[in-house]
C-alpha cells in the first residue's frame, strides 16, 4: 500500500515526511509499458509529486512538475491533487535520462495566481534536482532522499525520506536533520527493508513532536472522464468537429496521463450539441 507520513521533528523546527509508493510506480508501469530507465525516473517524479501534493491545504489544490531536458533526453510530467490522485508520463525514447533542461513546478493552493517555480537540472537525479528547486525557487532548505529499485522490469521499492527546516530553527536542528538524512543516502533500500512504517519506528519514534502524525494514501489516478473530455472538445464547434470526423473517421482523443483513447462519432457529437 501506498502511504505518506507527515509530522514535526525535532521540537517542531524540520517537518518530517516519509513515503512508500511501491505500489504506485508499478501502476505506471503497467499503464505506460515502461522500461526500467524511464520507470525509474518517472517513479522518482512520481514519488516527488505525491510528496508535494501531500503538502497542499486548499480542497482545490494541485501541484505539476514537468521536466524538460536538452538534445536526446526525455520529457516528463507528473501532477497530484489534494486527494492524493498522482498521475504521469514520460517519453519513453529517452530510457529515462533527463540531464539538462528544467524542471518547472506549477502549485495551485486555492489562492489567486499559481505559484510557478522552475530551476536548471542539475542532473538525471531526482532528489537533487528537487532539493536544487526548493533552494532556488522557494528558497527553503530542504532535503531529499527519494529512490526507485527495479528488479526484473518491476519495482520492489520505491519511496523516501523529505525533511524541511521551518522557521526558528538552529546550526544545532539543522547540524541533526542533515546527520539523520545520511542514513538514507539509498533511499530505495531503506524503503525496501523497512517500509514507510518501519522507518518512522527505527529512525523517527523519539523525535515525533508529541506524538502527532498525519498518514495519507496515495494512489496512481487520473482524473480524466469521457465528461471531462467532452468539455475540452465542444468549443471546436459542430462544424469543425463534423469535418474531422469526415476526414478521421471519428474524433480522437488521447490522455497521456492513463493512456486512455476516447472517440466521438457523428452521433456523439449531435448528441452533445442537442
Amino acid at each position: 500500500m501506498n502511504k505518506l507520513y507527515k509530522s514535526l521533528i525535532y521540537g517542531g523546527y524540520v517537518s518530517l515526511s516519509v513515503l512508500e509508493t511501491t505500489e504506485l510506480v508499478n501502476a505506471a508501469i503497467k499503464v505506460h509499458n515502461l522500461n526500467e530507465g524511464s520507470a525509474n525516473t518517472l517513479g522518482g517524479l512520481l514519488t516527488a509529486c505525491a510528496y508535494m501534493a501531500g503538502c497542499l491545504k486548499n480542497e482545490r489544490g494541485a501541484v505539476s512538475l514537468t521536466v524538460k531536458a536538452d538534445g536526446d533526453a526525455g520529457t516528463a510530467s507528473v501532477s497530484g491533487d489534494i486527494n492524493g490522485h498522482i498521475r504521469g508520463h514520460i517519453d519513453g525514447s529517452c530510457n529515462g535520462k533527463l540531464n539538462g533542461g528544467y524542471l518547472t513546478v506549477i502549485k495551485e493552493d486555492g489562492f489567486f495566481r499559481p505559484f510557478v517555480g522552475t530551476c536548471e537540472l542539475v542532473g538525471n537525479d531526482v532528489s537533487r534536482n528537487l532539493m536544487q528547486y526548493f533552494d532556488k525557487s522557494e528558497q527553503i532548505p530542504t532535503a531529499v532522499a527519494i529512490g526507485v529499485k527495479m528488479l526484473g522490469g518491476k519495482c520492489v521499492a520505491a519511496g523516501g525520506v523529505v525533511m524541511q527546516l521551518m522557521p526558528g530553527y538552529t546550526q544545532e536542528i539543522m547540524d541533526r536533520a542533515e546527520e539523520r538524512m545520511q542514513a538514507f543516502v539509498k533511499a530505495a533500500d531503506v524503503v525496501e527493508k523497512y517500509g514507510a512504517d518501519g522507518i518512522i519506528d527505527e529512525f523517527f519514534e523519539n523525535e515525533i513532536k508529541d506524538g502527532q502524525i498525519y498518514l495519507t494514501f496515495p494512489e496512481y489516478k487520473c482524473n480524466c472522464s469521457r465528461k471531462k473530455i467532452e468539455g475540452v472538445i465542444m468549443p471546436v464547434g459542430k462544424n469543425e468537429l463534423y469535418k474531422i470526423i469526415e476526414e478521421e473517421g471519428a474524433v480522437k482523443v488521447h490522455c497521456h496521463y492513463c493512456n486512455t483513447d476516447y472517440e466521438f462519432t457523428r452521433a456523439d457529437v449531435d448528441k452533445l450539441f442537442g
